[in-house]
This record gives structure tokens, sequence and C-alpha cells, in this order.
């Protein structure tokens, strides 16, 4: 089997990966860990099984013998237009690589959220005084709910209900167990038993109307795509908050940015948005009930990024090799925007 490597090595499972012995390792040994879409050397990789990447080379169609691709990314909207359904390749992002991080981000802004943390800071850089009862607030005995329960908020759920938060979770079809998607040994919530309730499609206000705070969970698609809108964020309580670490245009900007100025929720924690990078004129920066961040709640930065995105790699490899699932497999309507 001949596997082609077009991001950073991690030494330790490559080193294993090569004493195998049934592989063909071809390392492009690119610097950067995010490399940009560009042609690749088609001698190299027309006779490739297997290629590991962050965006496929824009000369994918010359990997005639390719079968399978796994991204070093939880998101996998670079696949979209190379055809690969049809041509029968299969597709592995990064999913529960970066579970964990996200999750404490999440954990991190609503403590930093209910407690008004812009605030205290604006007052330190003014030297002013004030021990208002905002800045005292706990967040134990809150509800969080969660618009998609994939991995990043099983493991938010689990942290939440370390701290006595409630758990709600919206999602189409019921909660159910994962078990062919990678999880941190440890983490997250792989049965599926920690929301305390569970709504369907077609209870989003319900929904909604009980939250303290929204974390947005779910990946880009056609179908996600301005989802949250005026009606939804003004089905929240004035005093929630919304978070999002999935993608910003989940929730369609001008009804954000409406929602933030005239008081339909109370704040929120935004690490994703709709433009890279977002231009200093943005609005966005200067509210004053927003923190933003540019895209860290876990990233290819991550202390721990390599080292669990190659175990999912080994994992995947020994799967394919013995015909079994692979781990966080994209189905073929994934892999066209669905």
């Amino acid at each position: 089997m001949k596997i082609v490597i077009d991001i950073p090595a991690y030494p330790p499972v490559l080193a294993a990966l090569k004493a195998r012995g049934d592989l063909e390792i071809d390392l492009i040994l690119s610097p950067e860990a995010q490399p940009p879409a560009r042609e690749i050397d088609p001698v190299r990789i027309a006779d490739a099984d297997v290629l590991l990447c962050a965006r496929p080379p824009t000369n994918i169609a010359a990997m005639r013998a390719l079968r399978w691709v796994q991204l070093n990314s939880a998101g996998y909207t670079q696949l979209f237009g190379h055809g690969l359904p049809e041509r029968g390749i299969r597709a592995t992002n990064a999913r529960g690589v970066f579970d964990v991080p996200i999750a404490e981000w999440n954990l991190a802004m609503m403590v930093n959220l209910a407690r008004d943390l812009r605030g205290m800071i604006r007052n330190q850089e003014a030297a002013v005084w004030e021990q208002a009862a905002v800045f005292q607030r706990e967040i134990r005995g809150l509800t969080v709910g969660f618009w998609g329960y994939g991995g990043i908020a099983r493991e938010t759920a689990r942290l939440s209900r370390q701290l006595g938060l409630r758990v709600h979770a919206l999602v189409r079809n019921g909660v159910r167990p994962r078990q062919s998607t990678y999880t941190v040994p440890g983490t997250g919530d792989p049965e599926g038993v920690l929301p305390h309730k569970v709504f369907l499609a077609g209870q989003e206000m319900e929904f909604l109307a009980g939250l303290d705070f929204l974390v947005v969970g779910m990946p880009l698609t056609s179908a996600t795509d301005g989802l949250i809108g005026e009606r939804e964020l003004r089905a929240l309580p004035r005093t929630a908050f919304l978070l999002n670490p999935a993608r910003g245009p989940i929730v369609k900007e001008a009804a954000l940015l409406r929602a933030l100025d005239e008081g339909w929720i109370a704040g929120a924690a935004l690490d994703t948005h709709y433009k890279y990078p977002l231009p200093p004129e943005h609005p966005l920066w200067r509210r004053p009930n927003v923190i933003l961040t540019p895209h860290i709640s876990g990233s290819i930065r991550s202390p721990h990024f390599e080292e669990r995105l190659w175990h999912l790699f080994a994992q995947n490899i020994d799967r394919f090799a013995n015909g079994q699932e692979l781990l966080n497999e994209l189905t073929p309507a994934e892999l066209v925007g669905k």
C-alpha cells in the first residue's frame, strides 16, 4: 500500500508505520501544517492508494489509484468538487482531534461571559474599582444547549456537568452512541447519556427558550448555512449568550449584529468568522458584549494536535488494511456538501 503524506510528520508514529514493512510512504516534506492547495508531481502520486493531507492537490485527478483521503482538519469543504464519491474514493476527517481544546474554550467563554470579563478588563485599563454583582456570577445551575451533538458538544457536556450545569441537546434524530468516531480516551460522551434533555427537529423554539448558553456545534453545509437567524436569536432569553466555535456563517451576520445591538441576547463569544482575517473595520471588534478570538479554540497549533492526528491515522491504516470501518468516515452526501 502506497501512502502520500503532505503534512509535517509526527516522528514517533511515522517510525512505527515505516517499521510495519507493508507500507510505501512518500513524505512530501511540506514545512507547513496547512500547505496551500497546489499541484504535486504526478509521477509521485499517480500510484498512491492513500493520501494524508490538509488539502488535496489541484491535480488529484492524476491520483488514479487513490482509494482513501485522510484530512488533518475537522472541516472538509476542501474536498467538495473533486468527485470523490463518483470515483469510489473514501474520505475521513480529523473529527475528535480538536474536541478537548475547543471544549475547554467553550467552558472558559461561558465563565468569562457570565462574569463580564470584558467589562472587568475595561475597568482595569481605566483604573476603575467596581465590585458589581455581574462580575461575581456563577454558572452552576445554568443551562447550556448544544445545537448539534458531535464530539465537541459531547466533551463540553462532560465538563459542563462536572461544573453543575444542565445540558440540553438539539439533534435531528436523537442522541446515539458513537462508535466509529475518534475520541480522546476518557473524554466526551461516547454512549450519548449526558444530556438532561434532548430536543428533535421541529422543537427548535422550545429548545432555545430554555437556555442560558447556546453552543453552535454543527458543520457548515448547504443545509446549515444561515440556519440561525433573527427568528432563532429572538427565541433565546435576553439573558442568554451565544458561543460559536463551529463556523461563522451558520449564524446570519446581520441578524447577529442586530441581536447584540438591540439586546435580543446578552452577548456572544465568537471563534469563527465571516471573513479571514476579520477586517479591522468589522463592527464585531468593537462590540462591548462580544469576546472575539481568531479561530484558535482548537487548531493545528494546539499542543497535542499532531500526536492525536497521527494516532487517528495509524488506527485508520490498520482498519483500512483489514477491511474494517474507518473512524470519522464521511458519507457521499457529506462529500458533496449536503
